[in-house]
């Protein structure tokens, strides 16, 4: 076709070098390509795990507002408890001292009355 068999074994190569510079070249287009999309991705990876953090972090403050004043608010809870503790051991004192007296006065009643108090009927 091209005359000598030289010449078609030449353009043979010549074909062959082309498709294989082409291949070649597609490859490490294609290469820088995804190495250009994968840094994309690293960069997008690490704004959201920024922003992530950043938005733990803010929970977190809140978080420990809130316990701080939980705490607060259980504190002064536990006072006013105590001093209703302290309140009511002071009536009790007072019930068991009123009780006392009127155990006394019921026996002072039934001396008067001439009574032993152990054939008397409970009140």
């Amino acid at each position: 076709m091209l005359g000598s068999p030289n010449m078609e074994v030449a353009a043979l190569w010549t074909a062959i070098g082309v498709v294989a510079a082409t291949s070649l070249g597609t490859l490490f287009y294609l290469g820088a390509r995804i190495d250009s999309l994968g840094s994309r991705m690293d960069a997008r990876f690490d704004a959201m795990a920024a922003r992530t953090d950043a938005g733990f972090d803010a929970v977190d403050v809140r978080f420990d507002a809130l316990t701080g004043r939980l705490d607060a608010r259980v504190d002064s809870l536990t006072e006013r408890v105590d001093a209703l503790n302290g309140r009511t051991d002071g009536l009790s004192t007072r019930i068991d001292a009123l009780t006392g007296e009127m155990h006394a006065g019921f026996d002072r009643l039934e001396a008067r009355l001439g009574r032993s108090g152990q054939d008397s009927a409970p009140i």
